[in-house]
């Protein structure tokens, strides 16, 4: 079976941030159990000048096998349908 990465790039104190990871982690732990290994990554934007110049206008932005995915706000449907898509 396949892992599928779903990186969460923020910023520390933001709020949509905090609301974005609470629905990766709750749409991951709803998965059926026959769906891809799912591996979350965290970066700050703080930390990484590409990434800051890249996204700062955008986080929380969420990329699933590093390629965007979404930003600001997180549908929990869609990361879902994303994920269980990923494994075919």
């Amino acid at each position: 079976m396949s892992t599928v990465t779903v990186t969460l790039i923020g910023k520390p104190g933001c709020h949509l941030c905090d609301d974005a990871r609470e629905v990766i982690r709750s749409v991951i732990a709803a998965l059926p159990d026959d769906a891809p290994g799912v591996e979350v990554e965290e970066r700050s934007i703080l930390d990484d000048a590409e990434l800051h110049e890249r996204y700062v206008e955008d986080i929380p932005v969420v990329l699933i096998d590093g390629r965007q995915h979404t930003y600001w706000r997180v549908d929990p449907t869609r990361l879902r349908t994303a994920l269980l898509e990923e494994e075919r």
